[in-house]
């Protein structure tokens, strides 16, 4: 009754933010425009969505301390990626199923995904600050609040690579907050310190710190070859740079929304609003946003299905190992922290 549920009410907030993306824009326009699409770029595009799993499986294998071939962390990912187009979105306790087979625990594959997660909003954090101070008629005010919000984002990646080379500072840093807010001491901060302490250990050594952190930028600056692709697909050139940052940095946000399917709706509306943002019509930047996020998921299921066979797994059985392994696996990092 709950999967039903939650399937239902993804569905109804896939339906809400479509309606609301494509309010007021004449369909017919963005059809035309996707048939004028050029096949070429859309193959190049294709390509930036399969070097961009490439370069995240290899982040990966990095922060699993090279524990799986990189063809290996590659399937992983993608059947991963595959899985979160569902409503259940089990992809990452998948991930971290799959990792089981070759030898690596549970815990410490999850705990991999938790760094690559940190460091995904923190890019993504610092990239979209960046183009905001960027666009033509943002008031001041907002400017230097979204150059604020960067460098805070640049202060916090420094700071978690602090903590995973020193973890008793953060450790302190909590026992000082409680002293002074004793209601702290009331809510589970501490299973969470030790928690995100255990999954930023990859971050305590130079080299897997500059590994993670190099890949990162190489996968998302994949991320926004894709678009510029499409882009070129199109035919658009208004800004091209600019909304490639603002649609891929808020689209990651829209993605993050976890009632949807497949962040059909979501997706598209960050794409409006970043096209809105530089001046382009709203059929265009619907139309790029429909291309944008439909080869996204075509790679995923290209790949996703490959992976499957390769590893001689079949969907329903992962969902059924995730739900399996979700519960248990959240007591025992529970108790590993205590």
């Amino acid at each position: 009754m709950r999967r039903t549920l939650f399937i239902l009410a993804s569905i109804v907030v896939s339906g809400i933010f479509l309606w609301l993306a494509l309010r007021d824009v004449p369909q017919q326009d963005i059809l035309a425009s996707l048939q004028q699409a050029d096949l070429g770029w859309i193959l190049v595009s294709l390509g930036f969505v399969t070097a961009g799993l490439w370069t995240r499986a290899i982040r990966w294998r990095g922060l699993l301390g090279n524990r799986v071939a990189t063809m290996q962390a590659f399937h992983m990912l993608n059947i991963a990626m595959l899985l979160n187009q569902l409503p259940l979105r089990a992809g990452e306790v998948a991930r971290s199923v799959l990792a089981m087979r070759s030898g690596v625990s549970f815990i410490t594959a999850a705990t991999s995904i938790l760094v690559e997660r940190l460091l995904d909003v923190l890019l993504v954090v610092i990239w979209l600050a960046l183009a905001l101070t960027q666009l033509p008629d943002v008031p001041p005010e907002m400017s230097n609040a979204a150059a604020l919000f960067g460098i805070a984002g640049v202060i916090a990646l420094v700071m978690l690579v602090v903590f995973a080379r020193r973890p008793q500072l953060a450790r302190n840093l909590l026992a000082f907050f409680e002293r002074f807010l004793p209601f702290l001491k009331r809510l589970p901060l501490h299973n969470l310190v030790e928690n995100v302490l255990e999954g930023i250990k990859p971050l305590a050594h130079w080299r897997s710190a500059a590994h993670a952190i190099g890949w990162t930028i190489i996968s998302w600056t994949l991320s926004l070859g894709t678009f510029y692709a499409l882009a070129r697909a199109l035919n658009i050139d208004t800004d091209i740079f600019l909304m490639s940052v603002l649609s891929v940095t808020l689209a990651s946000f829209a993605i993050a929304i976890p009632v949807s399917v497949a962040s059909i709706g979501p997706f598209e509306g960050a794409v409006r609003l970043s096209g809105d943002a530089v001046g382009l019509s709203a059929a265009q930047s619907l139309s790029l946003g429909f291309l944008f996020h439909g080869i996204n998921i075509l790679g995923y299921a290209i790949w996703g299905t490959i992976g499957l066979v390769v590893m001689g797994v079949s969907l329903s059985e992962l969902v059924r190992s995730s739900e399996k392994a979700d519960s248990p696996a959240e007591t025992t990092a529970s108790a590993g922290a205590k």
